[in-house]
Formats: C-alpha cells, structure tokens, sequence
C-alpha cells in the first residue's frame, strides 16, 4: 500500500453466483474485483443522492 491513500482491508461473505459476477466485471475492466466493489458502490451512492433523498434528508 502507498501512504496518503485511504484504505481499509475488509471482507465479505457472497454467494457463489455473486463472485462468479464479481469476477466477470473485473476481467472486462481489467481491474481487481475489490475495485468492481467500489465502483458498484460508488455509483449506487450517486444514484441515491441524485434521487434527493437519502436517510431522509435532502443532498
């Protein structure tokens, strides 16, 4: 890991079908399947604040 970059190592507990999807998207982006997780959750985030409501506030 290179200092100043904002990391945590987690894991998860996914099905095999979900895995197995995992990694599809990663060898057609040519990226490692954690940073698919940060993609997918990236844009579900985007996707919430630009629907104006999340957690019952306003963004």
């Amino acid at each position: 890991m290179r200092k100043g970059k904002n990391l945590r190592r987690i894991s998860i507990l996914v099905t095999a079908q979900t895995a197995g999807n995992l990694q599809r998207l990663a060898d057609m982006e040519q990226i490692p399947p954690g940073r698919v997780m940060d993609k997918l959750v990236r844009d579900r985030m985007v996707a919430l604040r630009m629907g104006g409501q999340w957690k019952g506030e306003r963004w």
